[in-house]
This record gives structure tokens, sequence and C-alpha cells, in this order.
């Protein structure tokens, strides 16, 4: 057996969510901590959570002091610590202190008022903090006027009301204005360093900042997020003046209202890079640790340049067996976060697992989904969540408690060298894969991927912008961070960006362009050459074969088979290719596998810790809930 593969450093440990969310205790804190170390978790996010008594307040000293004995208490047993940087959440208002200093930092968004339907004067009377953007018209003649105002926004608090399990709802902040920002970042990051600076960049390794909203919890409907000035963004960034087609932001038989619409999220997107992500990314770096979290949805790749740990999250069950787990937005994230950290030259990527996935949660769940996300290259997990406290409606908040509370405590040792191990061979490798599906910043596609999860073959989502900032771009395809994309497929583009039109010329010519489905004539009208479009599922596996031989070929076909090819040194310096397998159905797989890499074979079981020998071709029987490593050295 490989040693580091066997036991690796402590770094590699998943790190909780650990809610604080009652009455804390120094003993108790010192007390749980061991208990972690004991279970074989090494690391804790320090996530205040509602249940806190009010005596301990967001940033109070008493707050801070627990904090310290905690970190104090990781660092004399050598585990880590992640801060949290709210609360409770979404990030970015400091649990209602933002808006506490400057009353004009209050979360901000467009409104539309009908000027023809109203028999009073709409504008009177206005809060003082309300701008007239525009009086547009609309294509029936109907006029309607445009409001930069407050919108009713809040985020989830710290402490419950009575009892609970109602709770405090502090006001969200305006995070497109970089004012509200700063004073964000000097309330929570700068108030951090000033209490446990002297831990940063050694037991603090990161700060996780979590879903920044827009609109935070909106308690009103039918608004758009903005603030202040926005259409002067929104016009620079979009090179035309969107003034005339703000109407389609509310109605849908406005011309071309749905283009109209993901432009101005476009813009906005654009916009939250510069005000939100950008700061907190330079304070991190600035300070020697890692901005860690995750953006507000799963399919933003955009924002995860500006984390120095790229991560999402998995939530709600959002993501289970069967069709979820290739379908739809969130079916994209243990994807989006891998791939945005190879190609920015990251080396870790995270996703908070398991929330609000509820009492009914089982092991063999959550097994499986550590499985999806480490055979889709994720190696840093935030596991949600052990509660410091079950007491009254603590139990019922965003359960299940996944650790000490847990049916599976008693067991958690070996699951968690399981993901120590996982997440090691995830990390420092060569990930072997030649086919990139092009994206926005928003809105990763999943039809193409579907088909190349189902038939084996491994795929990065690749950004546009890098096209034309770090990729180079030649007939033999895309090179980027140590990728070589020789196979790129365009897959539900809304639209082609000019600066990305050479480079897609340089591959349709060089014939390495695949057009998945009814987008293609689209695409064809945006290049010089004709590109052919693939209808059918056969024809989009022989248009990548063509440019990409199978590495690995599953015999019969096995659509439920996920794999993942890595290569890494061992203890003996020699080269060794892993494998990685997993059977994501319910029922059992069993298939004959030939694989590209050649040498001495063996099967391990990460989870038990076996090896055995394999023989090519490589009968693999996996059954629901499993992963196996073929590893060729």
């Amino acid at each position: 057996m490989i040693k580091a593969f066997l036991d690796p450093p402590p770094e590699f440990s998943m790190a909780p969510f650990w809610f604080w969310n009652d009455a804390l205790d120094e003993a108790e804190i010192v007390r749980q901590i061991a208990d972690f170390e004991a279970h074989g978790v090494y690391g804790f996010v320090i996530h205040p959570r509602v249940g806190l008594p009010r005596d301990i307040a967001w940033m109070s000293e008493r707050m801070l002091h627990f904090m310290r004995v905690a970190v104090e208490e990781a660092q004399r047993r050598d585990m880590f610590v992640v801060l949290y940087d709210e609360g409770m959440y979404p990030s970015g208002s400091s649990c209602g202190q933002v808006v506490a200093a400057n009353p004009a930092y209050q979360c901000r968004c467009l409104a539309k008022i009908d000027l023809d339907n109203n028999s009073k004067n709409p504008f009177h009377p206005l809060n003082p903090l309300t701008n007239l953007v525009a009086v547009v018209e609309r294509k029936d003649g109907q006029r309607i006027a445009v409001v930069d105002r407050p919108v009713d926004a809040v985020i989830r608090g710290l402490h419950y009301i009575g009892e609970g399990p109602d709770e405090d709802t502090p006001p969200a902040a305006d995070i497109l204005n970089p004012d509200a920002v700063a004073t964000f970042i000097r309330l929570v990051y700068d108030r951090y360093f000033e209490a446990l600076g002297d831990y940063f960049g050694s037991t603090i390794r990161a700060i996780f900042t979590d879903e920044p909203g827009l609109l935070g919890r909106p308690r009103e409907r039918n608004v758009w997020p903005g603030t202040t000035g926005i259409l002067e963004h929104v016009n620079a960034y979009l090179g035309y003046d969107f003034i005339p087609h703000l109407p389609a932001l509310w109605y849908d038989d406005e011309p071309d209202a749905a283009r109209y619409r993901e432009d101005y999220k476009r813009a906005l997107a654009h916009r939250l890079e510069a005000t939100y992500y950008q700061p907190l990314y330079d304070w991190c770096g600035a300070h020697g640790i890692a901005l860690t979290g995750h953006p507000g949805r799963g399919d933003d790749i955009g924002y995860l340049r500006y984390f120095h740990i790229p991560g999402q999250d998995i939530v709600w069950r959002w993501v289970l067996p069967g069709p979820t787990a290739l379908e739809g937005p969130e079916s994209t994230q243990g994807k989006c976060s891998s791939s945005a950290a190879r190609h920015l030259g990251r080396r870790r990527n995270s996703n908070e697992c398991f929330g609000a996935y509820g009492h009914g949660f089982t092991w063999d769940e959550m097994k499986w989904l550590v499985d999806w996300l480490f055979v889709r290259g994720v190696n840093l997990l935030y596991p949600h969540a052990f509660f410091y406290s079950i007491r009254g409606p603590r139990k019922d908040e965003r359960p299940p408690d996944v650790g000490p509370h847990s049916p599976w405590w008693d067991d958690y040792k070996p699951f968690a060298d399981y993901v120590r191990r996982m997440s090691w061979l995830n990390t420092d490798s060569e990930h072997v894969c030649h086919i990139a599906i092009l994206t926005e910043s928003i809105d990763l596609p999943w039809a193409a991927a579907k088909i190349c999860f189902q038939h084996q073959r491994d795929f990065n989502y690749l950004e546009l912008r890098h096209l034309w900032e770090d990729a180079t771009v030649t007939p033999e395809g895309i090179f980027i961070a140590g990728m070589h994309y020789k196979a790129v497929i365009l897959d539900g583009l809304t639209a082609i960006p000019k600066e990305a039109k050479a480079a897609l010329q340089t591959l349709a010519e060089a014939g390495r362009l695949i057009l998945w489905g009814k987008n293609g004539a689209s695409y064809q009208l945006a290049l010089q050459k004709s590109v052919e479009s693939v209808q059918s599922v056969e024809d989009f596996l022989t248009a990548i074969d063509r440019l990409v031989p199978p590495d690995l070929t599953a015999t019969p076909p096995a659509p439920d088979l996920r794999y993942r090819h890595v290569v890494k040194g061992n203890d003996l310096e020699e080269v060794v290719h892993y494998y990685i397998l997993v059977n994501e159905g319910l029922t059992p797989l069993h298939t004959m596998l030939t694989v590209s890499a050649r040498g001495n074979a063996t099967w391990i079981d990460p989870l038990a810790m076996t090896e055995t020998a394999a023989v090519e071709p490589f009968a693999l029987a996996l059954a629901p809930y499993t992963l196996r490593i073929l590893c060729v050295r």
C-alpha cells in the first residue's frame, strides 16, 4: 500500500461547520475539539449560529474570546480552523451592523411603477433614499417608472426570539456598493485580524464567505437587484443603452425579454466581482490566509476566480441518486469548483455538503454524496454540520447533525480517514482529461455534460474569458494550466463574446469545435466557418472520439459508472495512475474495463483500505453507494 495514501497529513481532513448555537463554555469547547480529533476530524469551521444567547453578540469581545479558546486548542492539537464571516447568512451585512453604521448601505433594488394605472401621484410620498431611474414606454404604449430604492431584505440572525424557533432578521446590506462592502470588511475581517491575527496563516487557514446574495433574503417580490447608479455600470459593461429595455425585466412579452434579462444578470455579476469578491480576495491574500466559501448558485463559476479555495455547496437534497445527479444547475457544482481550481492554479477546491438534508438523511446517502464529489475532483469537504447543541429548537435547525449527535458517530473515524485519503488523492495530481465544455461566468450547461458522464468521457468546464486572458489556443486545441483540451464543446451559450471569436475560429477551422444540440445555428452565425452541430448522442460521441480516443471503455456500457483518472507519484517516486470509479446508480453494476494506462494493476478499496491484484480486462463489480480505485503502477 502507498504510505501517503494510507495515512495522509491532517491538512487533508474534512473541516465541518461547527454550529455554535447555544450558551458557550470553555471546557465544553475543548472537550468537543478533543472528540473531533478522536474521530479523525482535524479541522473545523467556527460558525456562530442561531441559538446563541444575546450576551454572545456577533463580533463581540465575548464571542471573540471563545473563538480564541477554540483556536488555541486547535493549535495545541495541530488542527486547523476556518473563520466564518457573517452572523448568520448570507454574507455581507455583519449581522445588520453595516446598515446600522450607515442607513444608506441598506440593500437596494430596481422596482417598477405603473404610471398609467395609478390614480394617485405614484411618487408621493417617496422615501428620500428613492431615486427615479427612468420613465419608459412599453411596446403597447404603457408607461412605467423604474426607481432605485431600498428593498425589504434581511439575513438570518444569531438569536432566537424568546425560546424560538422564530429568530432575528437583521437588515441586508448593499453589496453592490463598494463603500458598504468596505464597512463590512472593517467590521468583520479587520476585527478578526485584530483579535486573532497571530494565528493567521498557521492554525487559521481561511475565512469562509457564504452565498452573498444581491437581494439578501428579500421579503418583497417583483423587484430586481440594483444599487444607486447601476445603469451606468450596466450600460458600460454591455456596450449599449439598457434603459429602453428595462421593461423586459418585468414583462415577458417585451421583445427579446429573455436575452435582456440575461444581459442584465451578466452585468450585475460583473459588478459583484468588483465590489464584493475582489476586495475580500485581496484582503485575505494580503493577510496570509485563503478566502474560501461559495457563491449563491451552484453553477456560478465566474466568481470562483476570487476564491483561493473555490467552492460550492450541496444542500436541501438538491442532489440525490437519480435525475438530479446529472440534470439541472446543481448537478454542475462538483465540476464547477474543481474545474475552476484547475484552471486558476488553485491547489484545493471545496464543497459545503449535506446541509438541510433532513433528519431522514442516511449513512448511505452521505457516502454517496461524498463519492459524487470526489469523482468530480473536489478535495476539501465542509460537512454541514456538527452541532454544539441540539437543545430545544436547535435540533431542527437545518438538520441533520452529521457528527457527534448522529447515529454513526461511534464508527466515524474510518469514514473521516476515507475522506482524508480521497482529498489527498485529488490534490497535487495530474488530471488526465482532454475535453472542455465552454461556459459563461454563470449558468453552466449540463446537457452535454450528462452525456459525457454516462459514457465515461471525462471533461472540465472552461470559462470563456480564459480564451483571451490566459489560455493558448492553437489548431491543436486549448492549453491552460497544464491541461491540453483537444475537443471543445459548445452547449447552450446565450452569446459568444467578441473577445472569444478569434480563438473559437481557430478551433473551428481545426475541426476541434463540437456544437451540441439546437444552438448550433446561432454559433455558426457568429463564426466565419460553418461548423456542423450534432443532434444525437451517437454523433456527439463519434465527434469526441475522433479527437480524443476513450481513456476508459466499459463493456457492456455502464451509464451509472463515473470515473476520474489522476496521476501522482508514490513513495518510491514511481508514476502511479489512479482510476476513481463510482457507481452512482441504485442497482449493482457489472462491466469489463479497458484503460489506457499500462503497468502492474491493483484494486484499492479506500474505505476498508484493502488492495488486491487486478488483471486486464478488468472485471468491475460495484454495489450501489460504492467507490473503488483501479491503481496502475
